[in-house]
């Protein structure tokens, strides 16, 4: 198990940045594939990017592409998600997990979650 802990969100107009941090905890972090995930109000969580262990291989969300970057240190056990030129559509409690060895998509590959944190989009 891993304990996973996010930081960043916040309220942003549209056009800006933010910088999603997570920290995790518990494990050998380098043995754990990572992904962002986000849910908006009323619709299903979603993955927005996921990063191989050693940080070679990213996926993202059609959505996010040429806007977010994923990445990871697998020294500080943290991962991060770059998120720039945020849109209104944005808007989502965002989830931090991981998943153990292969990087997968689909939210129920991923066994360890953090609490979340709200990115609000909105000028």
């Amino acid at each position: 198990q891993v304990q996973l802990v996010e930081s960043g969100g916040g309220l942003v107009q549209p056009g800006g940045s933010l910088r999603l941090s997570c920290a995790a905890s518990g494990s050998t972090f380098s043995n754990y594939a990572m992904g962002w995930f986000r849910q908006a109000p009323g619709k299903e969580r979603e993955l927005v990017a996921a990063i191989s262990r050693s940080g070679v291989n990213l996926n993202y969300a059609e959505s996010v592409k040429g806007r977010f970057t994923i990445s990871r240190d697998n020294a500080k056990n943290t991962v991060s998600l770059q998120m720039n030129s945020l849109k209104p559509e944005d808007t989502a409690v965002y989830y931090c997990a991981a998943r153990f060895w292969i990087l997968l998509t689909r939210t129920e590959d991923y066994e360890n979650w953090g609490q979340g944190t709200q990115v609000t989009v909105s000028s």
